[in-house]
């Protein structure tokens, strides 16, 4: 008898556990655009073709390996609605199919539906674990066990002990686990980012993206330009370029941002690595290999390491520890609606401007703008987590629900109440002025905090400490703003209070009663 192995789109690596063991001669893969994974969130179009171009450029591969590959592609006509009715016509088919196997997936909602598949099918289901991670979900359990705070730091001093990563003997080499201090300046008018090898789409991911524009015309995004690549050869050559050209600058200026530069210093292969067409070890040891040679210093490699089998790890391991309730947690009791300028851009707040335009030309911003722009202006403005949430899950090409969901929920809105970080990442416009350009040709006034042309973000962030004082009083890392704060006389405190209101009711950010809870 043979098995029916699914694999799904995030799960783009020949060593993945579903096919461990995998008889091309008895076994059938089956692989699958549904509308029901592209929808439950409206997906940016551009992550939608990327990830059909990538699964049929991954079925070929297999069926050049000799293995028999059953695909449906989302323009077909019988095509089903979600992944348990493919499963079903493609065991109702074959005959000889006595059962499914399939890597456990990467969201707790697709894992909790799976977990019922069995009785649905009439057949049995192996649940396999994704061991494409570094740290299982046990072994992030087990370090986990007992400790007061799950700090990132600590886990990913673990995990470089357990990779041998950048070390010597059982010390660090450069004698610190972390060098992020050296990474963190602005980027000087006299220094221009290095330009970028951007593939442009064969035939095969043009005739994914004309799938895309005819089914999901009306999502999210811009769909033209192209230029992720969609094979294994592809990503592969994206991270030489990388790793040749771009990462010895990767440390020095991976905080800073400006106008017109998407790119500046950043890998760009997250989107690679997290649909399983990179292996993050490997990728790890290859900028290990660029530090011992001398080509790269050791704070660009050590930082770029450290956002692989440091955050990305622990953030995986997080999601799976605390979920479902994790997701329900609105520690802050943040209530407003999402501003429609999230999804168009059109606002006048440059920063903002800047940011969600380049998410919606390229499904791509970086950490800064992630969580120090968009996500800062949802802290601040008290955006009801569901709404941001959802909105980071569908416009990013990287977006995972194990990733995106412990980075919103709990870096960028502390909605977790303290779980992943260790206070909120609430800044004025200080912050993004001392980091970017964008201030310089903003039509609001970076040092004015309240009156109509005062930058929104300064009132808000005051606002914003003014209505969680009480919460965030007994947290020791916010001593010293809470102490600012104290300060500041009732008319200051009224004026401030009476601008950053005006200003959200302007964008449209109302209270969604009803939707607020404090868990």
């Amino acid at each position: 008898m043979g098995v029916l192995r699914l694999v799904l789109g995030d799960q783009l690596s020949p060593s993945v556990s579903s096919l461990a063991d995998a008889d091309p001669s008895n076994d059938l893969i089956l692989m699958a655009e549904v509308a029901a994974e592209a929808t439950y969130v409206r997906h940016h179009k551009k992550k939608i073709a990327f990830v059909f171009a990538a699964m049929r450029a991954f079925a070929r591969d297999l069926e050049e390996a000799g293995f028999r590959v059953r695909y449906t592609k989302i323009s077909q006509a019988d095509a089903e609605a979600d992944l348990l009715g493919e499963s079903a016509r493609a065991l109702d088919a074959h005959e000889g199919l006595d059962r499914l196997v399939v890597t456990k997936p990467g969201e707790w909602r697709l894992l909790s539906a799976m977990e019922g598949w069995a009785d649905q099918l009439g057949r049995p289901v192996e649940l396999r674990e994704d061991d494409r991670f570094l740290c299982s979900t046990e072994q992030f359990e087990a370090w986990a066990a007992g400790r007061k705070s799950l700090r990132m730091e600590y886990f990913y001093r673990e995990m470089r002990r357990r990779t041998g990563l950048l070390m010597e003997d059982d010390e660090p080499v450069g004698g610190r686990w972390n060098f992020d201090k050296e990474n963190r300046k602005r980027l000087p008018k006299s220094v221009s980012p290095p330009q970028r090898w951007l593939p442009e789409p064969d035939a095969e991911t043009r005739k994914a993206m004309a799938d895309v524009e005819e089914r999901f015309a009306d999502h999210f995004g811009d769909l033209e330009p192209f230029y992720f690549a969609t094979d294994r050869c592809g990503a592969e050559r994206a991270r030489e370029r990388f790793m040749q050209e771009v990462l010895p600058g990767f440390g020095d200026y991976q905080d800073a941002m400006a106008k017109g530069e998407p790119w500046m210093w950043h890998a760009l292969l997250s989107m690679y690595i997290n649909c399983g067409l990179l292996d993050p070890l490997e990728t790890c040891r290859l900028a290990e290999a660029e530090w011992r040679a001398e080509r790269a210093p050791l704070n660009a490699v050590e930082g770029f390491i450290r956002q692989i089998i440091g955050w990305r790890e622990y953030v995986r391991g997080l999601y799976w520890l605390k979920m479902p309730e994790y997701k329900e947690s609105n520690a802050l009791a943040a209530e407003r609606s999402l501003p429609e300028f999230y999804w168009t851009g059109d606002t006048s707040m440059v920063c903002m401007a800047e940011a969600i335009g380049q998410t919606k030309r390229n499904a791509y911003a970086h950490h800064i703008q992630r969580l120090m722009v968009t996500g800062n202006f949802a802290l601040l403005a008290g955006l009801h987590p569901d709404e941001v949430n959802d909105w980071y899950m569908c416009v990013y090409a990287d977006a995972y629900e194990w990733v995106e969901l412990p980075n919103t929920h709990g870096m960028a809105l502390y909605a977790d109440g303290g779980v992943l970080a260790s206070k909120p990442y609430a800044a004025s416009g200080a912050y993004i002025n001392r980091m970017s350009d964008y201030c310089t040709t903003c039509s609001y006034d970076v040092n004015k905090t309240v009156g109509e042309d005062a930058c929104p973000f300064n009132a808000l962030y005051w606002d914003f400490l003014r209505r969680n004082q009480a919460r965030l009083h007994g947290n020791p890392r916010m001593g010293l703003v809470l102490n600012n704060l104290d300060r500041k006389s009732d008319d200051e405190l009224a004026q401030i209070e009476d601008r950053a209101e005006a200003f959200l009711d302007s964008v449209g950010a109302k209270p969604a009663q009803g939707l607020a809870s404090e868990n």
